[in-house]
């Protein structure tokens, strides 16, 4: 099935239906400021393209016969999301409508592009097969990588995944996929990831996701549109902590607790609640808020955001653990005493790989 170019007035439609959910032609109209004629005119078309779709009148509420709300169609399409890490491969699905069909993890030992691209081919026909979504519109599918780009569809990948840094990695995934592909940062997809799943697009335009993924990361959502810089590395704010030097990171975390007599060897193993644990893990979260300070008060200087969100591969405690920190230190504060809005991701799931799957529908549906 064809994967339709939706024109600028489309496009607004979609948009607002995803940020509001369902809503009448008249009060879509009405946000959007266009006519009622205008508007039936391109919703006819968005229901004949599959994307929108009346909600029955069993879901629409109200006495009488209220006016047929519209809403986004989850048959409009999927969307398949991909990510490699160090021991692990994680895919998720979702429909067009951004909610998710299903997830997939799986241990596998380092892979390169071309394999990685292999799985991921077998694995999204299985999901597809199983879920029942053949002869869907496919819409694409969206690759996080945890480093930044080097340009020309190049990434300075992780050192844990051999033949990933420098390697042309549209080429090679495009080679052995053949779907539309998307490439990006893993903090810039789990900005988007919050946006869309997390609530902030109902609220906010403006948007600051601090990622404690491998390292450190942020990805940075303006006016509602992802913002990458002039060459491709907005948000880098790993530079802020060498390497060789504690960091607010997750490897750091790891490094810290084996250097108290705690064998642990990934994030997965990270309990707050064992007691061996307990003490470390409340020392570094001491020290790793106060090196967040200087992050969210120059984020909320620069950018005003609505929202800045700590996301990624800790444990919910810890990541609560740091923005209540964050909230008790003397953060920066500007007009009418507001201070950086610090709160912890409201995405359940991966928001690394649910931000890749979302790839193709924000390419496609987002404003601009």
């Amino acid at each position: 099935m064809q994967i339709p170019a939706f024109d600028k007035d489309q496009r607004r439609i979609i948009h607002e239906l995803r940020k509001a959910g369902p809503l009448s032609r008249s009060a879509l109209a009405g946000r959007l400021e266009i006519s009622g004629t205008a508007l039936t005119r391109l919703s006819r078309e968005l229901l004949t393209l599959g994307v929108l779709e009346e909600v029955p009148e069993a879901d629409a509420h109200g006495r009488g016969r209220p006016a047929i709300p519209l809403r986004l169609a989850a048959r409009g399409g999927y969307a398949v999301g991909a990510t490699a890490h160090k021991g692990m491969l994680d895919i998720a699905l979702v429909d067009f409508a951004g909610d998710m069909i299903a997830t997939h993890r799986e241990a596998i030992p380092p892979i390169d592009p071309r394999e990685f691209a292999q799985r991921v081919r077998r694995l999204t026909h299985d999901l597809v097969d199983r879920h029942h979504l053949l002869g869907r519109r496919m819409l694409g599918l969206g690759v996080a990588v945890p480093g930044p780009s080097l340009g020309n569809d190049r990434w300075s990948v992780v050192d844990d995944m051999p033949g990933w840094r420098d390697a042309p990695l549209r080429e090679i995934l495009s080679a052995e996929l053949g779907w539309p592909l998307w490439i990006e940062n893993d903090a810039n997809v789990a900005a988007i990831a919050e946006f869309y799943l997390g609530g902030l697009m109902r609220d906010f335009l403006t948007v600051v996701v601090l990622l404690l993924g491998y390292g450190i990361g942020a990805g940075v959502i303006v006016d509602g549109r992802l913002m990458r810089g002039e060459f491709g590395v907005a948000g880098e704010i790993g530079c802020l902590y060498p390497g060789d030097r504690p960091r607010p990171s997750p490897l750091d975390l790891l490094s810290t607790l084996r250097a108290n007599g705690c064998p642990v060897s990934s994030v997965g193993e990270i309990d707050p609640g064992a007691v061996e644990q307990r003490n470390a893990i409340e020392e570094w979260m001491d020290r790793a808020a106060r090196q967040l300070e200087v992050v969210c008060n120059t984020a909320f200087a620069w950018l005003d955001p609505g929202a800045i969100v700590l996301a990624g591969t800790l444990p919910t405690a810890i990541l609560e653990g740091l923005a209540e920190r964050l909230r008790r230190t003397d953060l920066v504060t500007t007009v009418n005493d507001r201070s950086p809005p610090v709160q912890v991701s409201g995405v359940r799931g991966s928001p690394i790989t649910l931000g890749a799957a979302l790839l193709p529908i924000h390419a496609l549906s987002a404003q601009g």
